[in-house]
């Protein structure tokens, strides 16, 4: 009696143990997902500009807002006349504030520079084509010139944006659609690698193989997926990029092609482990009938293996492109890291994870970047969410 007694208190402790430990996960995972919505979306409705910064011109300048495009073109020097952008025939004057100097002497600034908002204000009201981007305390009021209103970002121009320049002094641009692009297109094209080459190596091993032949080979290919994706990369760099770059006759060897290629071979192991169970599964009776009534070994293959597994296959393919979107490093070593609109295989293109891991360390915490970076981390999260859901749908599916 002792004895049953302990036996069923040793199974309730291990299954409050287990109970606990699966509660505990959960809220951790679902801690994490709060964190990482609650850091990114406190990035819409700021300020692009700098913190605490304010763009001012001379009040006699017509112009009472300028788009955040036009501001980056003027401090880029490419827009030199306010004509240019709807305003008066005047040339444009820069001011920073660390040009304030220029304009005036030491002793009119004072010792400890506590005349710069006093010369601010004179040099706003001398300068009719002037731009200042200056810190806001120097703003007082009475001052002569006119604020500009600061640009928000907003969700629209967030994912609809072709621009991420998320450093650019004085206003930040936060366009993200180049980086969804990218990240899919890349995904794409090793999907379209690796499935041909998977599904041929997957039926090869269900159902050509001899025994011996699919010991050996299965543990050697799902191997693959345990060397890390730096080893991956190297290979891409030393060996790919180059190749690419002297058969297509290209500047440069990072591109899209070349993550694609990674990417793909790095998705064989996934593509190949599951496409391969699926099949056999096909019930031994199904293909026995085929072959009984006259169909060959790759019709019934292709007639009954198939379209029995092809939940299975599906599943492969989905969970391939899954290993491909959330990729970092090698990704980040072959693609040349441009954010720009991917128009062929043969450009250089960035993915959200490459930015993420590549500009993280640079951002400064809670920041507008720092910010911007965990909304793309939200994106990623929605991508790979959406292909579990995938994953889930087309596994609990089955055609016979």
């Amino acid at each position: 009696m002792n004895k049953k007694f302990l036996n069923k208190l040793f199974e309730k402790l291990i299954e409050g143990v287990i109970t606990l430990s699966g509660g505990i996960t959960s809220l951790a995972v679902i801690l994490i997902v709060i964190f990482l919505f609650k850091e990114g979306f406190g990035l819409f409705g700021r300020s692009t500009l700098q913190d605490d910064m304010v763009l001012a011109v001379n009040k006699s300048n017509p112009l009472s807002r300028i788009k955040a495009a036009n501001v980056k073109a003027i401090f880029d020097q490419d827009v030199t006349n306010w004509k240019q952008i709807g305003g008066k025939n005047d040339s444009i004057i820069i001011v920073r504030i660390e040009d304030i100097p220029n304009y005036f002497k030491e002793s009119q600034l004072g010792a400890n520079f506590e005349n710069l908002a006093p010369c601010i204000n004179h040099l706003t009201d001398s300068l009719s084509g002037v731009i200042l981007f200056v810190p806001k305390k120097y703003i007082t009021s009475s001052f002569k010139g006119k604020v500009l209103p600061e640009e928000k970002v907003g969700l629209v121009d967030f994912f609809t944006g072709k621009e991420w320049y998320p450093t650019a002094v004085p206003d930040s641009r936060f366009g993200v659609l180049p980086l969804i692009l990218g990240t899919l297109w890349v995904s794409f094209g090793a999907i379209l690698f690796a499935l041909p080459l998977g599904l041929a190596v997957a039926i090869y091993l269900a159902e050509i193989a001899d025994s011996r032949i699919r010991r050996m080979l299965k543990p050697l290919i799902e191997l693959l997926s345990g060397i890390p994706s730096v080893i991956y990369g190297f290979f891409g760099l030393v060996v790919l990029v180059p190749l690419i770059q002297s058969i297509f006759n290209l500047p440069v060897g990072e591109t899209a092609l070349a993550g694609s290629i990674i990417l793909g071979i790095m998705a064989l192991p996934t593509i190949i482990t599951i496409a391969e169970d699926a099949m056999r599964t096909t019930p031994r009776a199904m293909k026995e009938a085929s072959l009984a009534l006259g169909a060959t070994r790759w019709q019934t293959i292709y007639r009954i293996v198939i379209p029995y597994s092809i939940s299975g296959i599906t599943a492969a393919a989905i969970l391939g492109i899954g290993r491909a979107i959330g990729e970092t490093m090698a990704v980040l070593m072959v693609t040349g890291n441009a954010g720009v609109m991917p128009h062929t295989f043969l450009q250089p293109i960035r993915t959200i994870p490459a930015t993420i891991a590549a500009e993280l360390g640079e951002s400064a915490q809670g920041g507008i970047h720092y910010q911007a970076l965990f909304v793309l981390g939200c994106v990623l999260f929605v991508l790979t969410l959406l292909i579990n859901l995938g994953v889930e749908y087309v596994s609990s599916k089955r055609k016979i």
